[in-house]
């Protein structure tokens, strides 16, 4: 028989019972603590139309879009027609005649697009969390996948900025209780759009941020080089190269953006925004940063990203306002702001540090060895006895050597495994014995259980 390749798409991964896990724990932190602040739990489909999706995330982002081919492209009745279509899109335009559908690239769009639809039915403020696999047609790498899950939580129907202080406390909390050293960066897209006044005109603004959300990747002097691509002039640039350069204590960069911008009506009220959620959250690791551009389109003001600290990664976190996104689905006038958790980055940043704790490894905590029939049979009483107290427990599928028992044990890393032979069965005993110390005790039923749920 031939050899079948199996494999896996490029950016995306199995996970087997540990991964599952680690993953669950970091799920359910950052659900609990949504819980915590009020926020309701919302789904979304896997798919969108297209044209949902389309132009709301920025030249960069649109191209990262995974689109969905239409059925019946294989109809020879339409085949002139299919042609063309195709034709089109070689030419980099969208047709609905080949694909009228994509995968979610955000959680944020599609939450934009529920509010659209159902606004007049919820209650405002709405606040929602969403915790959903999202894929991108990126290049895989390190900490960049094309299937990934995002954790969002956002607020509708509010400009107070007591949103923005509340979402900067939810990033603060949920890395304090995952153990992550994190540094949690703020901007404001006005303080952008005022960059984008002083340099030429607001028409500058996407040209600015698409170059200035580069900086990282790429560099000061490759910004610069491709700030001139885009048509700023050397003067413009060195306004922009002034701003990048901005460094010091938060109280230092206040001063410093104040006498470069705050002159301009629009920077003044940004740099007014972040001031007021900087001291009113009152987080010892919230930075202004302002090269923090976040490239999508859709962020109309205090915007957010976080980094960890200790390790090599990109972002793991990030979000911000954005009061106009609901009016491109025909429903204006609803504010807006969120932020999102990169949950597959924060695994790998917690397992490069070997931050997650040692009890999110296990499953099941005790296992009965099967020793025969008769054995069998109590054990399985016992262990339906632990289950209905809660405690996760098994009995080994088959009458095998001790040697076999012992290994499924240790494979499952299950800590304590309990044995009941013919002798033990005669005289309601069992023996407990915890793998991790090697330690064995000879104890009674009645005691088993209560050890287990005590």
């Amino acid at each position: 028989m031939a050899k079948v390749n199996v494999s896996l798409p490029q950016g995306t991964r199995d996970f087997g019972a540990e991964v599952v896990r680690k993953r669950t724990y970091i799920f359910s932190t950052i659900k609990s603590v949504f819980e915590l602040y009020g926020f309701e739990p919302l789904e979304t489909p896997a798919m969108e139309n297209l044209d949902t999706l389309m132009g709301k995330y920025g030249e960069e982002g649109d191209k990262l879009i995974f689109k969905i081919l239409n059925n019946g492209l294989d109809n020879p009745d339409k085949q002139q027609k299919i042609k063309e279509d195709f034709e089109k899109v070689l030419a980099g335009k969208n047709s609905s005649g080949i694909t009228e559908r994509a995968l979610k690239y955000d959680l944020t769009i599609p939450f934009a697009r529920y509010v659209a639809m159902n606004h007049n039915q919820l209650t405002m403020p709405f606040k929602r969390y969403q915790v959903q696999p999202v894929w991108r047609a990126d290049r895989p790498q390190k900490g960049r996948y094309r299937e990934f899950y995002q954790c969002d939580a956002d607020v509708v129907g509010s400009k107070s900025l007591l949103n923005e202080i509340e979402l900067s406390n939810i990033y603060a909390t949920v890395f304090n209780k995952l153990g992550v050293s994190v540094e949690i960066k703020i901007n404001s897209r006005k303080i952008l759009a005022a960059l984008a006044e002083i340099c030429g005109g607001a028409d500058k603004m996407v040209d600015i941020t698409i170059a200035i959300d580069k900086l990282d990747k790429i560099g000061i002097e490759k910004v610069k080089e491709e700030l001139a691509q885009r048509g700023l002039n050397v003067a413009q640039i060195s306004i922009i190269e002034n701003y990048l350069n901005i460094t010091g204590s938060n109280e230092e960069k206040l001063a410093a953006i104040k006498q470069l911008i705050g002159g301009n009506e629009t920077g003044a009220k940004g740099i007014e925004e972040i001031e007021t959620v900087y001291r009113q959250s009152a987080i010892n690791n919230l930075q202004f940063d302002f090269t923090l551009a976040r490239g999508l389109n859709y962020y109309t003001g205090v915007i957010f990203e976080v980094k960890a600290n200790n390790v090599q990664m990109g972002s793991i976190g990030g979000g911000g306002r954005y009061d106009d996104l609901t009016g491109l689905f025909g429903v204006p006038n609803i504010p807006g702001v969120g932020i999102s958790f990169g949950v597959d980055r924060i695994y790998d940043v917690m397992e490069e540090l070997k931050l997650f704790p040692a009890g999110v490894h296990t499953g099941t905590k005790v296992l009965f060895f099967n020793l025969g029939d008769a054995e069998s049979k109590k054990a399985f009483a016992l262990m339906q006895e632990l289950r209905s107290k809660g405690i996760a427990a098994e009995l080994y599928h088959e009458n095998s050597k001790f040697d076999k028992q012992f290994k499924y044990a240790e494979k499952k890393q299950i800590p304590f495994i309990v044995i009941i032979g013919t002798k033990e069965l005669e005289t309601n005993t069992c023996n407990i014995k915890e793998l991790a110390t090697g330690l064995q005790e000879t104890v009674s039923f009645d005691e088993m259980l209560k050890k287990f749920t005590a």
